[in-house]
């Protein structure tokens, strides 16, 4: 749900911070100028006065579904539990490599792919370019744009009558008029993917069903996804190894963590207890969760509410207020998004715990491994407040996906879906090994089965391929076996106190008069958890949301509920 949500050690990590800025890319919703197209979705449930919206989840969508049939090409070492990833925590046996696409299934064309890259994009023709696209028998030409200003390129894009053949667009992306324009620009790709036609691509036929359910957009099915665990991908990571030297305990409420954090810090010595744990007050509180569309709306005891609705809500922000206000939180976190990147000071050990995207236990890892052995970051669980079993919140099955021109030619389509069932492939299998690693010998090397990527390696084989599609999220880091385990446990230990809300797995596109109605929550959150603001201006806030929309705004869920059901 961040900047690609590949899990394995060979791709890039997710966001950087958790705000909605990184955990979803961008705070603002894309607001380009897209003209034209049918109100969204109003073929699947509620409208609001023609102006559109509408769920993945109505009548008839399960037809619109491709069958699942499971990839037994190889056995992870972990199965997926709970909601989570599957693990794998061996070395990696070049010889052993499954073959999962046993013949080229494009036919030669060339294929235009936009897609969001976070770096500086390697030149086309590079040899991982060449070996993919030879594996897949495409010629595959990228369109890289900066991750971080996609949503106004991508809108430009689209309001344009030149639309590649491609076109990757994550969910943080989908604000605005950017759903419609999804619509009025891509194809149907359900006579080639619905159903049993799925088959003549095995490896998209093994990508779960729930992720397929989000690319159902305007009735069609219209989206290639990147599945993703549904238990939450934010932990409160922290130095395992200065823990364990100084015999400090695993706080298990948040009392105890407050406790804690006071005992740890010496702001003289430079030593702070974490950074801003708002994230993790969410989830120990019990707080819906606001990562994705619906932003915390769920039907409790007969009635629609929403997260800011809730008393859990203001408590989880009244708790990260005290730890500001008690001088346990590095001051760097004062600056909110705008802060800088944490690793440095959190190797320095000037804080311990911070809430982070799962991918940084592995990311920080294999960054200190060598200049300080005896860093261990590790992943708390998490605590209900009271010290009882927390109340977690699925997140979304899949949150970035890739769309095909709608003047596709049926070639096109087919090229495009050839190049899907490759990037697809699942660990363990040669396809995979070439998409995330790239070539061997050139992008990377094995040592002791430990694949390690050369410079070249680390230049171009990311933000690529991976974009268009992505097998069942999967983790495995060979060169830290241990990490890749404990993540995945860690998901499943979390994922037993996890629960789908209402609208779990839809892809829900708002009426376009409510799209910018909760756009100042996330800055006024950190104002009151930094003492700018105060709960009671919060709380106003809360009341002005209702009355300007809020209200109505529930009543246009409630419908979609009426008309589709519950997922819950």
């Amino acid at each position: 749900m961040t900047p690609n949500a590949a899990s394995a050690s060979s791709a890039p990590g997710r966001s950087s911070a958790p705000s909605r800025r990184t955990f979803l890319a961008s705070t603002a919703v894309a607001a380009a100028a897209v003209a034209g197209g049918m109100p969204l979705l109003t073929a699947c449930g509620a409208s609001d006065s023609g102006s559109g919206g509408g769920s993945s989840a109505g009548k008839g969508a399960r037809k619109l579904l491709p069958s699942y049939v499971a990839n037994n090409v190889v056995t992870p070492d972990i199965p997926a539990k709970n909601g989570s990833a599957i693990g794998f925590t061996g070395k990696t046996d070049l010889a052993a490599l499954k073959t999962s696409v046993p013949k080229k299934l494009g036919k030669g064309g060339k294929l235009m792919v936009m897609s969001p890259f976070w770096g500086s994009p390697p030149k086309q023709g590079n040899a991982y370019y060449r070996a993919m696209n030879d594996l897949i028998g495409v010629d595959v030409v990228w369109q890289n744009q900066d991750g971080n200003t996609y949503d106004q390129k991508l809108g430009a894009v689209l309001a344009s009558s030149d639309v590649p053949d491609v076109v990757v667009v994550p969910s943080w992306n989908m604000g605005g008029k950017i759903p419609t324009a999804i619509i009025s620009k891509f194809a149907d790709l359900g006579p080639y993917l619905s159903g049993d036609a799925v088959k003549d691509y095995p490896n998209l036929a093994a990508i779960p069903t729930d992720a397929w359910q989000r690319c159902i957009i305007g009735g069609k099915l219209r989206g290639l996804p990147q599945p993703q665990p549904y238990v939450t991908g934010i932990v409160p990571l922290y130095r395992k190894d200065i823990f364990d030297k100084e015999h400090y305990g695993i706080p298990r409420s948040a009392d105890e963590f407050m406790a804690l954090a006071k005992e740890i810090t010496n702001a003289k010595a430079r030593h702070w207890a974490c950074m801003d744990m708002k994230w993790t007050a969410f989830q120990a509180f019990g707080v819906l969760s606001g990562s994705e569309k619906p932003l915390g709306w769920n039907l409790v005891d007969g009635k629609l509410i929403n997260r800011i609705e809730t008393e859990e809500y203001l408590q989880a922000l009244e708790w990260t207020r005290k730890l500001f206000a008690a001088g346990v939180v590095h001051p760097d976190a004062l600056m909110g998004k705008n802060a800088p990147d944490p690793g440095a000071k959190f190797a320095a050990g000037e804080f311990l715990i911070y809430a982070q995207n799962i991918s940084q236990w592995w990311s920080r890892t294999a960054e200190q491994a060598t200049q300080n052995p005896d860093y261990k970051i590790w992943g708390m669980d998490i605590f209900g407040h009271d010290g009882g079993n927390p109340t977690l919140w699925a997140e979304q099955p899949a949150g970035i996906f890739a769309f095909i021109n709608k003047k596709a030619s049926e070639s096109v389509i087919r090229d495009a879906l050839a190049v899907a069932n490759a990037t697809a492939a699942p660990y363990g299998t040669k396809e995979y090994m070439l998409t995330n690693y790239g070539v061997e010998g050139t992008d990377y090397t094995v040592k002791n089965g430990v694949p390690v990527k050369t410079t070249q390696g680390n230049n171009e084989v990311l933000n690529a391929y991976v974009m268009v599609a992505s097998p069942a999220a999967t983790v495995a880091h060979p060169d830290f076996p241990e990490v890749a385990k404990a993540q995945v446990e860690w998901q499943q230990r979390m994922g037993a106190f996890t629960k789908k809300s209402s609208f779990y797995g839809q892809m829900i596109t708002e009426p376009s008069r409510y799209t910018d109605l909760g756009n100042d929550f996330e800055q006024l959150e950190d104002d009151v958890t930094r003492g700018r603001k105060k709960i009671s201006d919060m709380q106003q806030a809360v009341s002005d949301w209702k009355s300007k929309g809020g209200d109505r705004l529930r009543d246009w869920y409630k419908k979609l509920l009426d008309d589709n059901g519950s997922a819950s």
